[in-house]
């Protein structure tokens, strides 16, 4: 079984690694340590604890209704404008998202750099890559 340390852990989840270890001190998510004394994360448990805090987070915030379920929320960082389409760039965490788009749905969304935008994504083909 793969297990993670908590800033890996922190990473994969997109929170600080010092989130992470309140999480851990909190018995949120189980951890055990290694020969050298560092608290891993079993990957089973890192995986089931991070859809709870996806249903959580779902859970409190008023989503929009669509059949889009690939929701990263994040920040604008950057936006192309062309004459006809457009590029926006969102960081969601760790995941960097990158949709092209017309310049019009641009300009009706009031996209702007520094924003809060939800990437949605829904795809027939999504490639998956072990580490």
């Amino acid at each position: 079984m793969h297990s993670y340390t908590i800033g890996q852990a922190a990473r994969l989840l997109g929170v600080s690694p010092d989130t992470a270890r309140r999480w851990a001190d909190a018995g949120r998510v189980a951890t055990h340590r290694d020969e050298t004394g560092r608290r891993l994360i079993d990957g089973r448990d890192l995986a089931a604890f991070s859809v709870e805090l996806a249903r959580a987070g779902n859970a409190e915030e008023e989503a929009p209704y669509t059949s889009a379920r690939n929701a990263f929320p994040g920040i604008v960082t950057a936006i192309k404008l062309g004459d006809v389409a457009a590029q926006v760039e969102i960081q969601a965490g760790p995941h960097r998202l990158v949709s092209l788009l017309t310049r019009e749905a641009v300009e009706e969304l009031g996209l702007e750099v520094g924003m809060e935008a939800t990437a949605r994504v829904k795809s027939t083909n999504v490639h998956i890559d072990r580490n």
